[in-house]
């Protein structure tokens, strides 16, 4: 319930002087708990499940500005995913690029996510995400937190649409769920953290809000 950019605000920085034990709290919110953060990065996963198949097919449609922001969208989420498994949280929009670049990920994936956002074509943009998602599979197997799965890229249904997420990640991830109400939650709805569902300042940047996003959260794994 809260967003990523008021963890990242109080875990990062230096700390000049500390009269109100702030370390400690930074220790504890240092980052998500492993079954919070498994259920965050299945969670991620099955966003890209939800759309990676469309950008191609808005695109078969003659429409490639449809194309062009479902391709956005899945390079938004991918580059989320990244900070996820590297157990780092992500900032909001404006440093979002320039933080992903410093991230371990970032040399390899950024050339070709900047690929996607300039191709002209379907078929050229679906070329670099599948490039994406492949090396998201591969980082995702060097993780060791699930059992591995497949790192090809397949047609999706034997439609002429490349997909990743048919190999099995988004059910390994929630399969390594311990906790029975994250586990109970991600059987039921995998709609993630705060910035996985909603990217509206008004919800995402007052802390206010945090309890009516845990009673919606709560309500979901309940009556689902």
């Amino acid at each position: 319930s809260f967003s990523e950019q008021r963890l990242r605000t109080v875990t990062r920085g230096p700390l000049f002087h500390d009269d109100i034990d702030v370390q400690r709290m930074r220790e504890r919110l240092r980052y998500y708990p492993r079954d919070v953060w498994l259920y965050l990065m299945a969670a991620c996963w099955h966003r890209i499940s939800q759309e990676e198949h469309l950008m191609g097919r808005a695109g078969q449609a003659g429409d490639e500005v449809g194309s062009a922001l479902i391709g956005a969208r899945l390079v938004r989420d991918a580059m989320r995913l990244c900070f996820l498994m590297a157990r780092e949280y992500a900032p909001y929009a404006k440093w979002l690029g320039t933080a992903f670049r410093q991230l371990r990920f970032g040399p390899a994936l950024y050339p070709e996510m900047h690929q996607v956002l300039h191709a002209q074509t379907w078929l050229e943009r679906e070329r670099h995400l599948v490039a994406v998602y492949e090396a998201l599979a591969r980082a995702h197997n060097a993780l060791g937190a699930t059992q591995s799965v497949a790192v090809a890229a397949t047609p999706f249904f034997g439609r002429p649409f490349m997909v990743i997420t048919y190999n099995g990640i988004v059910a390994a991830l929630t399969k390594a769920i311990a906790d029975p109400g994250l586990a109970r939650l991600a059987r039921r709805a995998l709609v993630g953290g705060l910035d996985t569902f909603s990217d509206s300042t008004d919800l995402t940047a007052k802390p206010g809000h945090r309890s009516a996003v845990k009673l919606f959260l709560l309500d979901l794994a309940e009556r689902s």
